[in-house]
């Protein structure tokens, strides 16, 4: 008889999570470690990422800006060189800019650019490397439901533009990296009371006008995201790439 829970386990498995510090990424670490793996904790804040490793058992802190490609070499290079293997890669770094478009510094949409798709590109051809060596592993992209539609009540181009390459990205690396048995799928979350999303949520009207284009009339929790890239990752996902999953309430589906 199939042991299906079975296939949700992570024992023995490498993965890296970048971003989670906080947020989505902290209880997606909190998941990935309750299921079996050893995780490393990666932020660009060092502090936050050693508070979340030290509060999840069998993680450890490493600090990443993710937007530096020799450092993201570095330190995948690092922990595959101490733990031997890398199984398992979320990106989830990311921030945003929400500001009129005709009002966007330049410099502000290349930092947006910067973390959120060409960090993430950075971290899957590292980690990438050595996936397709060992013929396994999988990586799952936060994405965002901005990244499937276009509009939010506020503009917020640059993230839009950054999580819908991110979508394509993963579709583009999932065709290429299926033949050596890695998975490349992306989780595309609606909002979650965040740091990233603690200053736009406190303008009651905003609020107001996201949670009526919310189906279910809530905003989704951190965890909740965190149980889809579990799946994901697992091995009870083992025939799905190139997938992008909403977690949004139904926001996707109106």
């Amino acid at each position: 008889m199939t042991d299906y829970l079975q296939r949700f386990h992570l024992d023995g498995r490498v993965a890296l999570i970048t971003g989670a510090g906080n947020g989505i990424g902290r209880a997606t670490a909190g998941a990935l470690a309750q299921a079996g793996a050893l995780v490393a904790v990666t932020d660009v804040d060092l502090e936050a990422a050693e508070r979340a490793a030290g509060e999840i058992p069998n993680a450890e802190a490493h600090w990443l800006d993710v937007a530096d490609e020799r450092q993201v070499a570095a330190v995948v290079r690092a922990i595959a060189d101490q733990h031997g293997r890398i199984d398992v890669l979320v990106n989830n770094a990311g921030i945003g800019a929400r500001v009129p478009t005709v009002d966007l510094p330049s410099e502000r949409y290349r930092q947006v650019m910067a973390v959120g798709i060409d960090g993430a590109l950075f971290c899957a051809r590292e980690a990438g490397r050595h996936m397709v060596e060992a013929q396994r592993g999988a990586i799952v992209n936060v994405a965002s439901i901005m990244g499937l539609v276009g509009g939010a009540h506020y503009p917020n181009a640059a993230y839009h533009a950054a999580k819908g390459a991110l979508v394509n990205l993963t579709r583009a690396l999932a065709c290429e990296w299926a033949p050596a048995g890695v998975r490349v799928n992306a989780v595309a979350p609606t909002f979650a009371r965040t740091a990233l999303t603690a200053a736009l949520l406190a303008d009651r009207s905003i609020e107001r006008k996201l949670l009526e284009d919310t189906p279910m009339g809530r905003f989704v929790e951190p965890e909740e995201v965190a149980c889809a890239i579990l799946f994901l990752v697992s091995d009870a996902a083992s025939m799905i790439t190139g997938a992008v999953l909403p977690v949004d309430g139904g926001w996707t589906a109106r």
